[in-house]
C-alpha cells in the first residue's frame, strides 16, 4: 500500500484526479496507476482464425465438438467438426441433407428443434429424438427406437481410441479432419 498525501495539497489526491480526468499529468510524481493507455488491448475477444478452425470457447477451454451420423451397423458415414460452443441442432440440418434418407434417425435432446424435425419429416425420415425439457409442445417419443442411439456413443468412444482424435493435437480443422477420416476408415472399412 502507498499512504496518501494531504487530500488539499498539489501533489496528493486532487492531482491524481486531475490525471485521471485527462486535464493534466501528476506533478512531482510518476504513479503508474494513473495512467490510462495502460492494460491489455481491448480487441475482439476472440483469436483471430479461431472459428475457422472449429475451436470455441467453453469453461474448460478452448473446445471441438464433433457431430456424426452412424449407420445400422455403427459405422461412421458422415461427420463435421464445430466450436465447442455451437448449438448442435443447427449443425444437424447440414448434415443431414447431404445423404439419402432414412427409415429414422435417433438423436439426443440437443437436437431437439422444431426446424430439424420437419426437415426429417419431409425427407420421409422419423425423428427419434426426446423432448427438451424447455418444450411446451410435446412431441410423440418411441422409446425402443431410441435405444439404438447407443451406436452413435459406441462409434464415438472407438473413435477415441485413436488418441490423436481423442487429444486434438492438430491446429487446422481440416487436419483434424483428416486424423478422423483415417481412424474411420482403419475402424471400419477396411
Amino acid at each position: 500500500l502507498q499512504p496518501l498525501g494531504p487530500v488539499g495539497e498539489e501533489r496528493g489526491v486532487a492531482a491524481g484526479f486531475r490525471h485521471a480526468r485527462g486535464r493534466g499529468r501528476a506533478v512531482g510524481r510518476a504513479d503508474a496507476r494513473q495512467h490510462l493507455g495502460e492494460g491489455a488491448p481491448l480487441g475482439g475477444g476472440r483469436k483471430r482464425g479461431a472459428h475457422a478452425q472449429a475451436i470455441g470457447r467453453s469453461r474448460g477451454g478452448p473446445t471441438t465438438k464433433l457431430h456424426a451420423l452412424v449407420d445400422g451397423l455403427g459405422r461412421l458415414v458422415a461427420f463435421t467438426i464445430t466450436p465447442g460452443q455451437l448449438g448442435d441442432a443447427p449443425v444437424a440440418a447440414a448434415l443431414v441433407a447431404g445423404l439419402p434418407p432414412s427409415i429414422t434417425l435417433a438423436a439426443d435432446r440437443a437436437y431437439d428443434s422444431d426446424a430439424l424435425r420437419a426437415l426429417l419429416l419431409a425427407r420421409g425420415t422419423t425423428p427419434v429424438i426426446p423432448n427438451a425439457p424447455y418444450r411446451k409442445r410435446l412431441h410423440p417419443f418411441d422409446r425402443g427406437a431410441y435405444k439404438r442411439r447407443n451406436l452413435v456413443e459406441r462409434a464415438f468412444c472407438r473413435l477415441k481410441d485413436f488418441r490423436r482424435v481423442a487429444t486434438r493435437y492438430d491446429r487446422l480443422a481440416a487436419t483434424y479432419a483428416a486424423a478422423i477420416s483415417l481412424a474411420a476408415i482403419v475402424a471400419w472399412w477396411i
